[in-house]
């Protein structure tokens, strides 16, 4: 029986090749591409199973390949797949190091106004956010604006990525008049896009926990809870494309539904979770 019967695939055992084992000395070396869509399709079903180590060990591994490949593009792929992994799985360390190796890749291909450095300094202004570093984050979240806005063919879901992202650290600084207008058009662009909805409720619910930070609940109940009613909606259905994606939204909200109370909604979003992740195994 072989061993794609059982989903596994050469890149999640074997070794990486050995360095000795390139282009013979003094012949001008070939770029060896990875497989790109490939290996983000892997990374699908290593994260539907919530298999943090097991993508690690992927990524990891043919980042390896690339290099060997002499492949820039493929390996700027990888370090932002890793600054995204090690970003949700709380390793600043390792995150912030290929943040630099991104954006070095991305000064020395000369990428500076292209969509794919636009998604490299959004991906590394998240996480740089995350980790509390939110002046670097703002400055990254700046050079991705200029990029995407002056693109005629920015996706829409890119552009409302970065304006709710770009929001939260804008908060995070206490800039909270630049915040709202950033969640207003990040709202607008997901109405652009098919199920748009669950990031839409990760906005709205993030636009809550903004106006609290600057008005008070007692001042500002009335509106976070009509955004929260709104969200809970966004969340109830659960067709789409991408189950795994669903269960990590559902996780990621239920934490803020029973901040505010919302109890009942926030057991319901985890045991959804529960149920996709179990399913995946």
């Amino acid at each position: 029986m072989s061993d794609n019967h059982y989903g596994i695939r050469p890149e999640d055992y074997v070794e990486p090749r050995c360095v000795l084992c390139g282009d013979p000395y003094g012949q001008t070396p070939q770029v060896k591409s990875i497989p790109q869509q490939r290996i983000i399709q892997k990374m699908d079903e290593y994260m539907a199973k919530r298999d943090y180590a097991g993508a690690e060990r992927h990524l990891l591994y043919w980042m390896e390949e690339a290099k060997l490949g002499q492949d820039l593009r493929g390996q700027l792929m990888l370090h932002n797949e890793l600054i995204g992994h090690y970003r949700k799985t709380d390793n600043r360390e390792k995150a912030m190091q290929h943040i630099d190796q991104a954006l070095a890749l991305v000064e020395d291909m000369d990428f500076g106004e292209t969509l794919t450095a636009g998604t490299t300094y959004v991906n590394a202004a998240t996480a740089c956010n995350a980790f509390g570093e939110n002046e670097r984050s703002l400055a990254l979240f700046e050079k991705a604006r200029k990029v995407y806005e002056s693109g005629s063919r920015t996706d829409p879901v890119l552009l409302g990525g970065l304006y709710n992202n770009m929001a939260l650290t804008c908060s995070a600084l206490g800039h909270h008049g630049e915040a709202f207008p950033l969640f207003e058009k990040a709202l607008s662009c997901m109405d652009q896009v098919p199920n748009g909805r669950l990031e839409k409720a990760i906005t709205l619910l993030n636009m809550a926990q903004t106006l609290e930070n600057r008005d008070g609940m007692e001042k500002s109940e009335a509106q976070i809870y009509a955004w929260l009613d709104e969200a809970a909606e966004l969340l109830k259905e659960e067709e789409g494309p991408d189950p795994g994606y669903y269960a990590f939204v559902c996780e990621k909200c239920a934490p803020s539904f029973s901040y505010y109370g919302y109890f009942l909604e926030a057991e319901e979003l985890m045991e959804k979770a529960r149920r996709i992740y179990g399913q995946a195994r």
